[in-house]
């Protein structure tokens, strides 16, 4: 092939674009703490993402981290989660001095198997951390219930679910609280970036003081914290990439669902199911390669790398296998997040990938 074909490419804004937006820093000088466009994406973030709260991190990690934080749990006490996940969502439990507690996933859409939570909680269980998947939404109703009658707090992770709705509602407006990822890989992005979005409004000092080193005036530091703020190219990036994001999901769409018609009825190639009450933000394209197809997942990858088409191994090994957390934590029965990790390979996918390298993709996989 003539060029690579990498798993994904990140949303820009054209050069001038960008350029003329940030023109305004070298008059001000305020290139980071909260400036005028870290304010105005937060606002437009807010309004568009469709949640009650929202507070910009440096990144969807750091997110993560603090939201966790913010809840004050106890040192050595529990979060059930998925170990079908980027390691970040694991680490951030860890960082926190929590005990992650692995419960098996959903073969038909990856995301935690919610009827198996329950047989996972203890006197020491504090919170339940899933993951939407690909953009795939969990069962938050069934979720919520298990939260309300254990009173245990929800934190999504929604890295991949930007701008996804659940039933008319934004995805980040479930449970106690929900992170998203702005990271360059990801449908949205601020270059790095990310947020979390809540409902109660005390949570906005809480994290403004846990991302502000607990700084609330020249003289006055009320709180340990850390360092967690996004600079201002950062959020000029995200404002001019927000002003065209129902283009490149649009755009998404209509690869996605070519690949979605060429595949469909390839035998050994399984698709992930859709909830049909979630929008799709079209941010992944994964695919289960099953007995019947004539290669494994390892040896499909392994040929379309060496025809120059890089895709990736999402998640492998899951997060309960890497070698910082083997036999660390309860991982009772993983058996359906082993086999997915086993099998999946997602394919590129991005708004300007040429619908021919497509079709190249296809016929090699066919």
């Amino acid at each position: 092939m003539d060029e690579k074909i990498l798993v994904t490419r990140p949303s820009m804004p054209s050069y001038e674009e960008y350029i003329e937006a940030i023109k305004p820093l070298w008059d001000s000088h305020w290139i980071t703490n909260m400036g005028t466009y870290h304010r105005q994406l937060e606002k437009e973030l807010k309004e568009y993402l469709d949640v009650p709260g929202l507070s910009l991190m440096v990144n969807g990690h750091m997110a993560l981290e603090l939201a966790i934080q913010a809840f004050d749990f106890p040192e050595g006490a529990e979060v059930i989660t998925t170990p079908f996940t980027f390691i970040s969502t694991t680490h951030a439990i860890v960082r926190n001095r929590l005990k992650p507690v692995f419960c098996d996933v959903k073969l038909s859409d990856g995301t935690i198997d919610e009827t198996k939570i329950e047989d996972l909680i203890t006197e020491n269980t504090v919170a339940i951390l899933p993951v939407h998947v690909y953009g795939n939404v969990c069962n938050v109703e069934e979720i919520q219930r298990i939260a309300d009658k254990y009173s245990l707090k929800v934190i999504y992770d929604a890295a991949h679910a930007f701008g996804v709705k659940y039933k008319g509602k934004g995805i980040g407006s479930y449970g106690d609280a929900s992170i998203f990822s702005f990271h360059a890989t990801k449908v949205f992005n601020t270059i790095e970036g990310g947020a979390v979005a809540f409902s109660d409004p005390k949570m906005y000092d809480k994290l403004y003081n846990l991302k502000n080193f607990g700084i609330r005036g020249e003289e006055l530091v009320v709180s340990v914290g850390a360092n967690a703020k996004m600079n201002e190219f950062s959020a000029i990036m995200g404002l001019c990439n927000l002003k065209h994001i129902d283009g490149v999901i649009q755009a998404r769409k209509e690869r996605y669902e070519l690949y979605t018609e060429l595949l469909k009825d390839i035998s050994g190639i399984k698709l992930f199911d859709r909830n049909e009450n979630a929008t799709n933000n079209y941010a992944y394209f994964p695919i289960l390669v099953e007995q019947g197809y004539g290669r494994n997942r390892d040896e499909l990858y392994d040929y379309l790398k060496e025809n120059d088409i890089y895709a990736r191994k999402y998640f492998y090994p899951i997060t309960a296998d890497q070698a910082c957390f083997r036999n660390k934590y309860r991982n009772d029965d993983l058996e359906n997040a082993r086999g997915l990790s086993k099998g999946v390979i997602v394919l590129p996918l991005y708004e300007k990938l040429d619908i021919k390298q497509i079709k190249c993709i296809i016929k090699y996989i066919i």
